[in-house]
């Protein structure tokens, strides 16, 4: 196995083990970064030789005895929203032509202080201001949307070009990337990773979360990235859990939420397929699944852009008015939207934001996670703009994809994608796993007992790009499965045959 096919863990034992080397790491991740990228065009821009003076300081660290952790010598990406002193910070966009950070980020430099080697920063949709990030290509299928806004980080994972990388997620950001490129993408706690440095979308709403190939893999990012920061005003302590301490594997006694409502409603059958069969695996392992309802769901997608549209158009105030005609057209129609939005419609959507949180803490006071999908659909179409479903009802792709990521961003609680396995044409599935409040560990022994249910755990994408995936059909645990969308040009709506 060559170094870049392996995961964080097993690259971080291979170093401590003095295996392999950091250099040995970063070259091989290097060539491969050098490889996909014309195809995928998933980074801003690679730092091969600034990579190279880290994992050569690392290797002599570690020789003299100093290891620092399990990042110590990894090569990693950052989404280009997160400050690195003396680098650009350039969310995409020719808004920030010319910028340079003037400090880092508390993320990026915790993640220096881990040791980790940063290979170079990663595409975001403009701002992080949409789910697809049309600059960057799904790493399984060229010819399928990357997702976003984190797809850059996705699709670097996704294809070994880096071992881990870092996103931030508003309505999703992380999870709709991470699902539908193949690979885990952790939103924790709102809070629970700091924010200072990161470049805002919407402040009450953002998250700075780890994409990596395995859910072992998230959980030691998180454990770098986490610690008390009094510069982010939404700090929390760090979690403490209530959860029973479950053998490896075994999640006896774990009560699961299968939603009745709202998460399996227009979902593609081969989603819906692969999703259920892995809930079925949760019950195999000694889970309990409960039938819930999801509360307030009405009402999710007018608190999602009640609370982020006028967010980020205060955050943009001064630049929209000097140098609109910089921005992509699809973001400055969302800014200048959200000028026509009354404080009234603000508070409003603050208000009900409250109700919805008391009301998720209920549903999870009897249950200790709630699993469904990651998104509705698999990876769109390049070009494609919406989606009709078996109902008649007809949906953009990206109110399609926020629509099962946003509850967790409007209560702040954590939530976790994992993959379950591959839809219609080979194109991989992601199940969510959302649990309680600073409730990390649970959410995260149960994406790690599936994980390991999976001969194909961590496998990158497969190489060719156009097509890659083609005949590659595999559900998790088997199961019938519909069809999905099929390319039809940009203005088109295409047909799903959805349950309801």
């Amino acid at each position: 196995m060559r170094p870049f096919e392996l995961t964080l863990a097993d690259a971080a034992a291979a170093v401590r083990a003095k295996e392999l080397s950091p250099v040995e790491l970063t070259e091989s991740v290097l060539g491969r970064a050098r490889a996909v990228e014309g195809r995928l065009n998933a980074f801003v821009g690679l730092r091969a030789d600034e990579a190279r003076r880290a994992a050569a300081t690392a290797e002599a660290e570690i020789a003299a005895g100093r290891y620092r952790g399990p990042l110590h010598g990894v090569p990693l990406g950052l989404k280009d929203l997160i400050d690195v002193k003396g680098q650009p910070t350039t969310a995409s966009s020719a808004v920030r032509d010319g910028h340079v950070a003037a400090d880092d980020s508390t993320v990026a430099a915790r993640l220096a202080d881990a040791g980790a080697v940063l290979l170079g920063k990663t595409h975001t949709h403009e701002f992080a201001y949409g789910l697809t990030t049309p600059q960057t290509r799904n790493a399984w299928d060229v010819d399928r949307v990357a997702g976003g806004s984190s797809g850059g980080s996705a699709v670097a994972v996704a294809s070994g070009a880096v071992t881990f990388a870092i996103g931030t997620d508003t309505g999703g950001s992380i999870r709709v990337p991470a699902a539908l490129n193949g690979v885990v993408g952790l939103k924790p706690t709102y809070g629970l990773v700091p924010r200072h440095g990161v470049t805002s979308l919407s402040w009450s709403l953002d998250h700075v979360g780890p994409l990596t190939r395995t859910v072992d893999d998230a959980a030691l990012v998180l454990a770098a990235l986490t610690g008390h920061d009094p510069r982010d005003p939404a700090r929390v302590p760090a979690p403490r859990e209530s959860h029973p301490p479950y053998g490896e594997g075994d999640l006896t006694g774990l009560r699961v939420g299968v939603p009745r409502t709202y998460y399996f409603d227009r979902v593609a059958p081969d989603v819906e397929s692969a999703v259920r069969a892995a809930v079925d695996r949760l019950r195999d392992l000694g889970a309990e699944l409960v039938d819930v309802d999801i509360p307030m769901t009405r009402y999710v997608q007018a608190v999602q852009w009640g609370l982020m549209v006028p967010e980020a158009t205060a955050y943009h105030e001064g630049t929209l008015r000097a140098t609109p005609e910089l921005y992509a057209p699809d973001v400055r129609v969302l800014l200048e939207a959200g000028e026509l939005l009354l404080a009234g419609d603000y508070v409003r959507a603050q208000r009900a934001r409250t109700l919805m949180r008391r009301a998720w803490a209920r549903l999870l006071a009897e249950v200790d996670v709630v699993v469904a999908p990651s998104v509705p659909l698999t990876a769109a179409p390049v070009g494609q703009q919406s989606v009709q479903w078996a109902d008649g009802s007809v949906e953009s792709v990206s109110d399609s994809y926020v629509r099962l990521s946003a509850p967790a961003n409007i209560t702040g609680v954590p939530a976790l994608t994992v993959p379950v396995g591959q839809g219609e044409g080979g194109l991989p599935v992601g199940m969510q796993v959302i649990g309680r409040p600073l409730g990390e560990g649970a959410v995260l022994r149960v994406g790690r007992a599936y994980e390991a249910t999976r001969a194909d755990a961590g496998r990158l994408a497969p190489d060719g790009g156009a097509g890659a995936a083609e005949g590659a059909v595999v559900a998790a645990g088997g199961g019938a499965r519909g069809p999905v969308p099929k390319p039809a040009g940009p203005t088109p709506p295409v047909t799903v045959e959805a349950r309801n």
